[in-house]
């Protein structure tokens, strides 16, 4: 598939055409399922991964994503990728899906693991964000309501006191990026993770009510919940 393309899709009415997501109540993620949704792919399924290649702060605050993922109305699963790939294969194969939707914008190797992945479980991969400028994705975020908050960064190239930044504006990023100017503006190459707080997805917004701060072999995270607003 064209590296260059952003896997644009033309649904036409009367499709019916369904997907499932990978999860992990970051902005990517969910920018990608919103796009997806505009798109008229229906989307009643959200997936969260528990990784085999080191701790995961998503997966440790798996309580919140529930908490995302009933306010979308949607259902969460989750795999183990202990199972390895091709389990997952069949296990997004038995959803009767037509896409898998990612949220990937410049990692390569990351990218031919979805379109492989997709093509043993029998579906279309859907990478809406794939190429995109990350500064501009950034903002075209932004602009169309997500809040997001930051809940892990990496200890090589950002201090622990950026935990539970809060973006919620293009005033916000540039501040952030005047800080560190270093540093992806989406945090592409896992500098940072987010947990959205609002968005278009979401029945009404949350607030991030930080519980305790951890250390790990690569990660300053974030133990958390969320509470509404």
């Amino acid at each position: 598939m064209d590296k260059n393309s952003s896997f644009l899709i033309i649904v036409t009415e009367g499709d019916n055409l369904k997907g499932v997501a990978f999860f992990s109540g970051g902005k990517d993620g969910l920018y990608a399922l919103h796009l997806a949704e505009m798109r008229g792919i229906d989307v009643p399924y959200l997936l969260a991964l528990k990784t085999t290649i080191g701790l995961s702060p998503h997966w440790e605050n798996l309580k919140a994503l529930k908490t995302l993922a009933e306010a979308m109305r949607k259902e969460l699963l989750t795999f183990d990728m202990r199972e390895g790939s091709d389990a997952l294969a069949e296990f997004i194969s038995a959803l009767g899906v037509d896409y898998l939707i990612a949220g990937d914008v410049l990692l390569e190797d990351h990218l031919k693991w979805i379109e492989l992945l997709s093509e043993k479980a029998g579906v279309k991969p859907l990478e809406p964000l794939w190429g995109k400028n990350t500064r501009e994705l950034a903002e075209e975020m932004l602009k169309t309501g997500f809040e997001y908050a930051m809940i892990a960064v990496n200890k090589e190239k950002l201090g622990k006191e950026w935990l539970g930044y809060t973006f919620r504006s293009v005033d916000d990023l540039e501040f952030f990026l005047r800080k560190n100017p270093n540093i992806d503006p989406v945090g592409e190459f896992a500098e940072f993770h987010t947990v959205v707080l609002k968005c278009p997805l979401f029945e009404g917004s949350f607030g991030l009510d930080p519980l305790d701060v951890k250390e790990g072999e690569t990660y300053w995270w974030m133990k958390f919940r969320l509470v509404r607003e």
